[in-house]
């Protein structure tokens, strides 16, 4: 009986680190709803604009002009799609961008990934030099080199040319020292086998070196399509037949008012909208494979 009197009166567990464990939860709820509203709402800000552009590119000439910052067409209409490849050059253009963007893109991987293999494992005189060159290189502004592109494109007689668009953009700076300091990564032990097999420097870096350095690889491949498809200086000094404009190029042309009054907004935004959906496409679908690529590299590390 004094047993059972004992646990009835036995008192309860305080409540107060319950109380507590409920506030600190409510604080995190508080806290994580407040940073993803700010998320969402700075996304909203950032997409915006491409909302406008894709409604702008469906609009009429009427509609655009008096509401142009409205996300809805009314009506909608796809008359200045057609507009774009029956009125303008716009065929002519993204065949050259596709053409240059290309070769450049294939040329860049190739040089740019040799050019940071020699800088990292072959020793020779003037390396150290020659890598400075590179990273002085990449603080120079575009700007500066328009001129001078000029006079030497104009020198080498290849001015106004397909090879004007092409040569001077096969190799960048900055692509070298990505691979440069990619390859500066791989332990050189990996190398060792090759070459007690008899394998050269160049046949290491093609069979043993390279296929290890994919996540650089498409990082460099992403960049260099990106920005030779963006390229747009370079045209100015590169050419100047109408046949022989990239996309940027006609696009700044169209923007200029080669087609006459107006503002004629769902025209240039939609070949806009058109020029930058093969730089998402790419993007897009690197991406998966850089991000795996680069999550299996840190594991492993």
């Amino acid at each position: 009986m004094a047993v059972s009197t004992a646990t009835r009166t036995a008192p309860a567990p305080p409540a107060g680190p319950t109380r507590r464990a409920g506030e600190g939860s409510g604080r995190v709820l508080a806290s994580r709803f407040a940073g993803y509203t700010i998320l969402v709402f700075f996304s909203l800000v950032f997409l915006y604009p491409f909302v406008i552009q894709i409604a702008n590119s469906f609009k009429t000439e009427a509609d655009a002009a008096a509401h142009p910052l409205s996300p809805v067409p009314e009506p909608f209409t796809a008359e200045s799609m057609t507009r774009i490849f029956e009125g303008t050059a716009f065929p002519t253009w993204l065949g050259n961008s596709v053409l240059v963007t290309v070769v450049v893109t294939l040329s860049r991987v190739l040089l740019d990934s040799m050019a940071g293999y020699a800088l990292s494992r072959l020793r020779f005189r003037g390396r150290g030099p020659l890598f400075a060159a590179v990273i002085a290189l990449m603080a120079v502004p575009p700007v500066v080199l328009l001129i001078p592109k000029f006079l030497v494109l104009n020198q080498l007689g290849i001015y106004n040319s397909y090879a004007a668009l092409i040569v001077p953009l096969m190799a960048d700076a900055a692509g070298v020292f990505i691979m440069k300091q990619f390859f500066d990564s791989v332990p050189a032990g990996v190398e060792e086998a090759a070459r007690i097999d008899g394998a050269g420097p160049f046949r290491t870096y093609w069979s043993v070196v390279l296929p290890m350095a994919r996540p650089a690889l498409i990082t460099l491949t992403i960049l260099s399509f990106q920005g030779s498809w963006n390229e747009f200086p370079h045209t100015l000094v590169a050419v100047q037949n109408p046949g022989l404009f990239t996309l940027p190029r006609g696009l700044a042309d169209l923007v200029s008012g080669s087609l006459g009054a107006g503002t004629q907004y769902p025209l240039k935004l939609g070949a806009a909208l058109l020029a930058t959906i093969p730089v998402a496409i790419i993007f897009v679908a690197f991406q998966r494979y850089f991000v795996r690529d680069a999550n299996e590299g840190a594991d492993k590390g």
